[in-house]
């Protein structure tokens, strides 16, 4: 330990004497480690922290797969009675589905966050109960009384935290449900947009109900792993083909998939890979640099070191002494970039959290954990022990007699004597390049995204929904005379130009249904399948979306009129290719009452019209089939099947739309008597949708210019430091007669001899790894030679920038100060 302290000590005055040297290393290790921890944190937070449930690995989601392959978590109910029948390899089967009601507890209605869920739940994801119970087994069949179980949260906040509260009435949607149970506080659910309350979803345990709108997971069986039960399960979907031949495709089967793994997806997964590759090549050039300056800090100190080793230093001794001097760097260095990089993604996530799961609102639940400074401390162990070792092992090498003997003034003579520090930098300029690329491409992509014509109007529209779970909205006339009436009061607000009333907004979650062409033969149950949209007539007129034949339906496609069905371009050109003609056929949507009860009084609608395609959820997904019907026709029950959804008021303004909203807002409300809830512009729903490919951007823009700024600093680093070397060369040179311009030119041109090598191996990288990026491009090609050409030459402009700066000072030495250089 004394020893220790000494070299401690040592460090800290040789850092005092040279404070440009510690405050570069520094600075270089907290940009490379800082961008790490930021990317790390996120990395942490979605896919590494387990989910907040007692024994996550046993926890699993039962999805549909298409070829073998995970695809979908949307469950029906005969497919939920299905699982539950596999009861050697899963248990405590449960299903559940998000949905939002109205909670009438005081004098204006409260939009609240509920569950509808199996009696199974509550064991499947160890829910613990504060107060009373959970539900039981015969509370979750079709008829038994409505109860309900509350969160600790809900409890305290909007029921006052009464004791009393089991066996107390509460209306949701203006249905009384009776309390039965209190959720411990230490269930937190805001990962997953927090939940309020919790009700049984009944199902009836002999249903033909193939109609999905919820998910299922289940808990493994003791001693069954995940292949083990996902194979039982793959295979338990011939049983369920047999049974129900028209409720799924051949290709179509089950798997079973981790839970966690479930909820982050597959593209959070290959986003995350990417950027976390990309850091990594950040934190390359930041080790480069910081092995680049101990390796010129060790060359300088060369008379230093060999007076040590005169004096009786070991090896050993001197290397301990370089590699403690590291070590504080990189701890520096560490503990800033911890900061910079947490600090910094919270601040980038309160912007734009890219659609990533679990990290909440504005990236408010990603937080500082061991992990991430098990991270951090790693790194800075990494870089100050590994990067700072070679460098450490080179000084201690050196010579005693040739060192003393020959000045330091005289020990170099460009880059060609510092071969380690030249690989360095040709390294740093390679990844630097690979980095510049991939931002480039990203730039581009979001150029191409701003240029993309949605197919609709986004320009002062502004979206706001209310619910229509209240019993006067359970029949499709009732919902006719709200949507009448408020339609009117809207569109008499001053500047509202068009207002429309439908279940789905575009870029946004909508539903889909299956549905059979009349009189065409066709080898599956159904012809085919797309998007249902459930609005008024307003709806085209409001989006603008252009009528490309026949009419949309009015005021006149009421519940009296023939049903009518409005398709888009994407579904006429699949199921009417080569000229033939929609408008003479007629559709049935959900394929029959057999598969869909909800559906089992769906009329024959006549194709009446073609509108051009809209985006479905972003706007970088090809357009989908979609088929449009009227509100007036929509049956009361369908209604029935899913009361809890909400309806969308859509209104385009002749001014911003923001300084209308509350005069909306309130009409809305006054009208409908509900709450008006997730009040957002079209052009806000726009950004979302293409929220993830702007997070790359603008992330892959910050490591591109942080590894440009390094590599800069490499290079300069290593040009100034040989123009420092040769010092006393140069002043031979001037004196046998060399112009200034030579010299400049001189080491101009060994800086560019670096630049073109490490450009050449950085173009070739990047174009073997193009195809790394492909799957986040959109409107680009992975390998675009304006990118290509580009990068370069941004690259070769700041690199010779940086090379001109110690070329310069070489022109300026006074000859005979050089030619008195030690």
């Amino acid at each position: 330990m004394e020893a220790l302290i000494q070299d401690v000590k040592q460090a800290l005055r040789m850092f005092r004497g040279n404070p440009a040297f510690a405050t570069t290393a520094i600075l270089a290790l907290t940009i490379g480690i800082g961008v790490n921890v930021a990317i790390f944190s996120v990395v942490n937070a979605v896919i590494l922290k387990p989910v907040p449930y007692e024994n996550p690995d046993t926890l699993v989601q039962l999805m549909n797969a298409v070829n073998g392959t995970p695809a979908s978590p949307a469950a029906s109910p005969t497919r939920y009675m299905h699982w539950r029948a596999q009861t050697d390899v899963i248990e405590d089967v449960a299903a559940y589905g998000a949905v939002s009601l109205n909670f009438s507890g005081g004098d204006i209605a409260e939009r609240v966050s509920a569950s509808r869920v199996t009696e199974t739940y509550f064991r499947a994801f160890r829910v613990p109960i504060a107060r009373g119970r959970a539900f039981t087994s015969d509370e979750d069949l079709p008829g038994a009384p409505r109860t309900t179980v509350v969160s600790h949260d809900f409890w305290t906040r909007r029921l006052g935290g009464g004791a009393e509260v089991v066996g107390r009435t509460l209306s949701f949607g203006g249905v009384p449900y009776t309390v039965v149970g209190v959720v411990a506080p230490d269930f937190d659910t805001r990962e997953f947009g927090g939940i309020d309350v919790w009700l049984p979803l009944q199902l009836d345990p002999n249903t033909i109900d193939h109609s999905e709108y919820f998910q299922v997971a289940a808990r493994l069986k003791p001693g069954v792993t995940v292949e083990q039960a996902r194979a039982r399960i793959e295979a338990s979907a011939a049983s369920f083909h047999e049974r129900f031949p028209a409720a799924l495709n051949p290709r179509t089967g089950f798997s079973v998939v981790p839970f966690q793994e479930a909820i982050v997806g597959t593209p959070a997964r290959r986003m995350l890979r990417t950027l976390f590759g990309a850091v990594g090549f950040v934190l390359l050039i930041a080790c480069a640099n910081f092995a680049n300056l101990l390796l010129a800090r060790a060359s300088g100190r060369g008379q230093d070191i060999a007076i040590r080793s005169a004096l009786g230093a070991g090896r050993w001794r001197i290397v301990r002494q370089l590699l403690t001097e590291s070590a504080l760097l990189s701890t520096v260095g560490g503990m800033l970039g911890l900061v910079l990089g947490f600090v910094g993604m919270r601040a980038l996530l309160a912007i734009n959290t890219a659609g990533l799961p679990r990290l909440g609102e504005s990236g408010t639940l990603m937080g500082m954990d061991w992990r991430i400074v098990a991270f951090t401390v790693g790194l800075a162990v990494v870089t100050g022990v590994v990067f700072g070792l070679v460098p450490a092992i080179a000084a201690s090498r050196t010579d005693l007699g040739s060192v003393i003997k020959v000045s330091s003034g005289r020990s170099g003579s460009g880059f060609r004597q510092n071969k380690t520090r030249s690989v360095l930098v040709v390294a740093e300029i390679g990844l630097a390049v690979v980095l510049l690329v991939g931002a480039a491409l990203l730039i581009r992509t979001s150029l191409a995204l701003g240029r993309v014509d949605p197919g609709f109007t986004v320009d002062d529209v502004i979206v706001m929904r209310t619910p229509l779970s209240e019993p006067r909205l359970r029949t499709s006339t009732g919902v006719m005379e709200v949507i009448r009436s408020t339609l009117a009061r809207v569109r008499a607000i001053p500047n509202v130009e068009a207002a429309t009333a439908s279940c789905c907004v575009p870029l946004q979650p909508g539903v889909g249904f299956v549905f059979n062409i009349i009189g065409r033969d066709h080898e599956s149950p159904f012809t085919g399948g797309g998007s249902f949209f459930i609005s008024t007539g307003d709806f085209f007129e409001t989006f603008e979306i252009p009528v490309l034949r026949g009419r949309v339906f009015n005021e006149r496609d009421d519940a009296g009129a023939q049903p009518v069905v409005v398709i888009n371009r994407a579904l006429a050109e699949r199921w009417w290719p080569d000229g033939q003609d929609p408008l003479r056929d007629r559709m049935l949507i959900g394929g029959g009452s057999a598969l869909y009860p909800t559906l089992a009084d769906e009329p024959i609608r006549q194709v009446i019209g073609i509108v051009d395609d809209v985006p479905a959820l972003r706007l970088t997904d090809p357009p989908r089939p979609t088929m449009y019907v009227p509100q007036a026709q929509i049956s009361d029950l369908f209604r029935s099947f899913d009361p809890e959804t909400d309806l969308a008021w859509i209104v385009r303004t002749r001014v911003d739309p923001l300084q209308l909203k509350s005069v909306i807002q309130d009409t809305i409300r006054q009208t409908t008597r509900a709450p008006v809830t997730d009040v957002q512009t079209m052009e806000q729903i726009l950004s979302v949708s293409i929220s993830r490919q702007r997070a790359n951007t603008a992330l892959m823009t910050v490591f591109g210019f942080a590894a440009l700024l390094l590599a800069a600093i490499g290079i300069y680093g290593l040009m100034a430091f040989s123009v420092q070397q040769r010092t006393h060369e140069i002043g031979i040179r001037m004196a046998l007669g060399a112009q200034r311009d030579r010299l400049r030119g001189m080491v101009i041109r060994e800086g560019v001899v670096l630049i073109a090598v490490g450009t050449a191996i950085g173009l070739g990288a990047a174009f073997l790894m193009a195809d790394l990026l492909a799957s986040v491009l959109f409107g680009v090609e992975p390998r675009d030679t304006a990118v290509f050409l580009g990068v370069p030459v941004i690259l070769a402009l700041v690199a010779v920038l940086a090379v001109s700066i110690p070329a310069h000072r070489a022109s300026r030495v006074d000859v005979l100060d050089a030619l008195r250089y030690e």
